[in-house]
């Protein structure tokens, strides 16, 4: 093994642990910081049920279901 080639997988090798150790050092941070919502918290659809744009939708798709209108694409009957 000539010095030359000897000397660039030594680079190689030193950049690529470089990145590792970067790369461990920035995951244990993320690990660290606490949740962005509360525990308490609803998550997925469930967040959104007491929202006044959710409840005005529901209020009106009510209303077109009690008048025998379309909900979906379906005909209410």
């Amino acid at each position: 093994m000539d010095g030359q080639n000897r000397r660039s997988r030594l680079r190689s090798f030193a950049l690529g642990s470089a990145v590792g150790i970067a790369g461990t050092i920035a995951t244990a941070r993320r690990l660290r910081q606490p949740a962005r919502r509360p525990r308490d918290a609803q998550g997925g659809l469930g967040a959104f049920e007491d929202a006044p744009c959710f409840l005005e939708v529901v209020g009106r798709e009510a209303q077109r279901y009690r008048e025998g209108g379309e909900i979906g694409g379906e005909r209410n009957e």
